[in-house]
This record gives structure tokens, C-alpha cells and sequence, in this order.
């Protein structure tokens, strides 16, 4: 599922859309090599090195991981990922995020929650997992937001979500929605077009 060009009303400049694999690696590279010390801290719960992200990466655009992205300028400033449930332990897709400091608490990560959810239904998942560190407060709290029933356990808040309980997003409505709507269009365009014409021609008089 694509979300190319998909504006962020809460913040105004970014989209939101799904990066491709292998191609876009760097985007998500540079992005979690962006995060501050402490970013870096929540999203791996604990501190991990350049080298450790490089290869996190790479792992991630080869094991069939989905990442949808929020860029701005096309620099991806947050992430939302989507690991397959291969990759887990008991089965679960596991999901993580990660938003850089500037753009924290401007409504990117509860749209890149709401885009990954949808993501996740389109691919039949009923129940996702979620796991982040105990003192990221920022994170419990939307994942909370989302349903997500933590638990802690060796200095992790770990949980999952019901995919099936969570709403789906409102698909856009379209500029005409009806065929009076329609016809309503053509006769404005009509009377717009022939009175140009006409006070072209110097017929203002007779519109």
C-alpha cells in the first residue's frame, strides 16, 4: 500500500508514503543515524553505534520489512516500521517508530501509527506487537493511544495490538460526489465561459 504524496496536515510541509526497498535505504539510514541521543536511546532501547544502524538498515530492506515514511524536503524525518512476522519470535509482526526531536509532538507519529495500521490490515494482521523502553514515555503513551496493553519486563514496556479493533481512516471524498453535483459544475462552467465570450465581443449587456 502506497501513501505517495500524502500531505501531513499537522505539520503542513511533509508527505507520507512508503519508502521502496534497497533504492531508499539511505533515507531510513540517515534518518535513524540523525536521531539525538536520546531518540536514539528510546528507538533502540538502549545506546547503539553508527555501525549498529547502518546495519539495522540494511537489514531492514532486505528481510521484507515495510517502511513508511514522513519526509520533509525529501529527508525522512520519521519512521514507522513494519517487521514481517518471520523475523519474530512468536510469529507477531513487530512494529517501532521513531520521529526526529524537532518535529516530536506535532501529530507525525500518530499519523505514521494510523498509516502502518492500515498497512497492516491490508496485509491480513490481526494482532501486532510493540516494544520500547521504559522510559519513553512518549511512546507508551501513543501506543497506548492505539490500545496497545503494556507490560514491563527487563526494562522494556512490551505489548500488542488488536488490528481489528482500531478504525479505519475515512477514504477522501471526491471534488464531485454526485451527478447533480456534476451537472451543477457543467452549467457554472458554461455560463462562465459564455459570459467571457460575450463580454469579449462586447455583448456585456445581453448576459
Amino acid at each position: 500500500m502506497s501513501y505517495q504524496n500524502l500531505p501531513v496536515s499537522a505539520v503542513g510541509r511533509g508527505i507520507v508514503r512508503t519508502l521502496r526497498q534497497q533504492e531508499e535505504l539511505p533515507l531510513l539510514r540517515d534518518h535513524l543515524l540523525r536521531l539525538d541521543h536520546e531518540s536514539r536511546h528510546d528507538r533502540f532501547h538502549g545506546f547503539m553505534d553508527d555501525s549498529f544502524i547502518e546495519r539495522y538498515a540494511e537489514k531492514c530492506a532486505n528481510d521484507g520489512t515495510v517502511i513508511i515514511a514522513y519526509l520533509e524536503d525529501g529527508l525522512v524525518r520519521g519512521a514507522a516500521e513494519l517487521h514481517p512476522p518471520e523475523t519474530s519470535s512468536d510469529l507477531l509482526p513487530e512494529i517501532a517508530f521513531s520521529v526526529e526531536a524537532g518535529l516530536r509532538r506535532h501529530g507525525v507519529g500518530s499519523l505514521l501509527f494510523q498509516k502502518l495500521i492500515e498497512e497492516a490490515r491490508a496485509k491480513g494482521y490481526r494482532r501486532l506487537r510493540i516494544t520500547t523502553g521504559a522510559q519513553n514515555d512518549a511512546m507508551r503513551a501513543l501506543a497506548s493511544k492505539f490500545g496497545a496493553h503494556l507490560r514491563f519486563r527487563h526494562g522494556e514496556s512490551t505489548g500488542t495490538i488488536d488490528v481489528e479493533e482500531q478504525p479505519r481512516l475515512e477514504p477522501a471524498r471526491p471534488a464531485v460526489a454526485t451527478p447533480t453535483d456534476a451537472a451543477r459544475a457543467i452549467i457554472h462552467f458554461n455560463r462562465a465561459y459564455w459570459k467571457f465570450w460575450l463580454g469579449f465581443y462586447g455583448w456585456k449587456q445581453a448576459v
